[in-house]
This record gives C-alpha cells, sequence and structure tokens, in this order.
C-alpha cells in the first residue's frame, strides 16, 4: 500500500489504473486537466493506451468503440465537455456499454467560469442525453475517495453495463492530500457480449437502435428493472451523528466537508445537528432519509447550485420535516462560519 500526496484529479488517474483501465480518450478542460496530464504520462508508461482527442464529441465516440471490443475505458473532463458528449452517452446507454466518466463540475451555464460549483447535479444524476436511462453516479469528497471510487467504478460498471459517473467539484478535483493507493491490480475478464474481432465473438452485435416500437419498448423495461435492481444493491451513504440528531444537514462533494466543520462546531453550542452524505447520487439514499424524518425536525440542504439535490431530499421526506435550503451559485463557496451562522439562525428561530 503505497501513500502519495497528490490531488484528486491525479489521483483518479492512479485509482483507474490499478482498477484494470485499458484506454483513455479525452480532451483537457479546466478544472479537470489534471486528469488528462496525468494520464497522459502514467497510461502509455504502464502499457495502456492514451489518446488526447480533437474533442469531446470524438472522446465520447472512442470510448463507445473501445467499450464494444471488451476494454476498460475511460474519459474525464467538465461541464461543458460534458455537455458535448450528451448524444454519445445517451448512445452507450442505450447499448448497455460499460465506461466511466470523471466530471469535475465547474460554474455555468455556458463556459461560466472555472470555479467549483455543483450545478451538474440534474444534468449528471437524472440523464443529460435523450431517452430514457440512468447512469451510476458516485460522489466523492476527498482525493482519497477519488482514487478509490474510480478504482471500483469499472468493476461496478461491466457489472450492471451502465455508465458510470466520478461527479466531483472543483475544490474536490484540486485538493492535494495524502492518499494510499489500493494494493491489488485488477484485470478485464472476456465478456460474452463483447466484440473482440474473433470467431467466437463474431455474432456479437453493439447497438442502441431498435427499430420496431414493440422491441425498443421491451429495452427500456428491460433497462428500468436494471436501474430498480442497482437501486436495491447500491445505495451508499454517511451518516456523522445522527444518533440523537434533532436537525440534519444533507450535502456531497466539498460541501459535506464543510457541513461536517459546521456540525462540530454547532453541537458546542448544544444545537444537536447530524449530517448525512450521499456515496451514490444515483441510486440516491431516499429510504434511509425517509427513515430518518421520523426523529429530525428540520434538514439543511447544502449544495453549489440552485437547490438541485434538495427536490431529491424533499421528495425523500415526504413533506414531513421543513427544508431549509443553503445555495451558492457562480463559483462562490460558503465558508463554514457562513453556514454556522445561517444555521444558528434558522434553527434558533
Amino acid at each position: 500500500m503505497e501513500r502519495q500526496l497528490i490531488k484528486g484529479n491525479e489521483a483518479v488517474v492512479f485509482g483507474a489504473l490499478l482498477g484494470g483501465a485499458t484506454h483513455f480518450f479525452g480532451y483537457p478542460i479546466t478544472p479537470a486537466s489534471e486528469v488528462a496530464h496525468m494520464a497522459a504520462k502514467q497510461f502509455p508508461a504502464t502499457g495502456n493506451c492514451f489518446l488526447q482527442a480533437e474533442d469531446e464529441v470524438n472522446a465520447i465516440n472512442m470510448l463507445y468503440g473501445a467499450a464494444a471490443a471488451g476494454s476498460r475505458v475511460m474519459t474525464a473532463s467538465s461541464g461543458p465537455g460534458i455537455s458535448l458528449m450528451a448524444e454519445g452517452i445517451s448512445y452507450m446507454a442505450g447499448a448497455e456499454l460499460p465506461a466511466v466518466i470523471v466530471h469535475v463540475q465547474r460554474a455555468g451555464p455556458g463556459l461560466g467560469n472555472i470555479w467549483p460549483e455543483q450545478s451538474d447535479y440534474n444534468a449528471t444524476v437524472k440523464g443529460g442525453g435523450h431517452g430514457n436511462y440512468k447512469n451510476i453516479v458516485l460522489a466523492p469528497f476527498s482525493a482519497q475517495e477519488m482514487c478509490d471510487f474510480t478504482y471500483r467504478s469499472f468493476e461496478l460498471a461491466e457489472k450492471y453495463r451502465m455508465l458510470v459517473f466520478v461527479l466531483a467539484d472543483a475544490y474536490i478535483g484540486q485538493i492535494m492530500e495524502s492518499v494510499t493507493l489500493p494494493g491489488d491490480v485488477k484485470h478485464a475478464p472476456r465478456y460474452d457480449w463483447a466484440l473482440y474481432g474473433d470467431r467466437e465473438s463474431r455474432g456479437n452485435l453493439i447497438s442502441s437502435i431498435l427499430m420496431n416500437t414493440e422491441l425498443l419498448s421491451t429495452h427500456n423495461w428491460k433497462l428500468d428493472d436494471k436501474y430498480k435492481k442497482v437501486a436495491e444493491e447500491l445505495t451508499e451513504w454517511e451518516e456523522y451523528e445522527t444518533e440523537d440528531a434533532d436537525y440534519l444537514f444533507v450535502a456531497f462533494g466539498v460541501c459535506a466537508r464543510l457541513c461536517l466543520s459546521a456540525l462540530s462546531a454547532l453541537r458546542k453550542q448544544n444545537i444537536r445537528i447530524g449530517l448525512l452524505r450521499p456515496k451514490t447520487l444515483f441510486p440516491f439514499p431516499s429510504k434511509r432519509l425517509c427513515e430518518l424524518r421520523k426523529k429530525i425536525k428540520t434538514a439543511i440542504v447544502v449544495e453549489l447550485n440552485n437547490g438541485q439535490m434538495a427536490d431529491d431530499v424533499e421528495l425523500a421526506l415526504r413533506c414531513a420535516v421543513p427544508v431549509h435550503r443553503y445555495n451558492w451559485m457562480g463559483g462562490k463557496v460558503p465558508s463554514t462560519q457562513d453556514i454556522i451562522d445561517r444555521a444558528l439562525k434558522d434553527l434558533r428561530g
């Protein structure tokens, strides 16, 4: 087990290679550029493939081709680049091709700026492209989890034949921390559905086009059943001091780190508050939130957008308790004290 002081974006590459990744196709974009920079050095150095595409449209279609051939493939980008990939993402979801996409969010809409935001929650968790599909979405809140989640994501993608997003914000991508690298190197098995260009796989056809209403309907219901299975088997979260909590923070990414610090300060002032941090945004820990609604008085959702995850929290709580929305946009990130002051005002009020 080797420890390194590296950025979250760099930790992604080590996690990917140790997780068995064989191909990286991408195009650099701030604040995700370090992923491509590190991949350009480390993938060839380990006998794997790195290719900088002409743009993100080409990159996602390269993922389609290599994934269809049974390779473990990945890319990394930020909001504008992910938008360009949307059509290809939908095609891959329809063709049930496994791949990993690291999405390091920046402020938008449009070009926006390069500062942190979490405003791509809906676009990533709810789909983003056309049609009825979902992606598995993992939400790291440290450089260590950037490595660990990517390391694990290839096996998840292949188990369910889905795209897996590692959805970070610019702070988590740029933060530099000590990271313990996984000790085992994983490798892709041979898949009975992939097209390897040999006699055994000659009959495999990878496509997302079904020119018959009955066939497409059946395919969509099959996908829907798969997504329900993922929700039953994969939902993950972490809780902090919820045993006696009267109030509850809900946050992911850098906001979860801020809330964890705010939680400690508020408890010193006799405010019994806990934190629920979703590790998976799809599937979302709705069932656990539904259980917690029986004991908490108020939920506070802290996020760098206009309240996108708060909608899911409210649905999970079923209007049983009030939900306060603490939102920042445009690349602005609150301090821990900002959250503490606002919580004291709301909860004591």
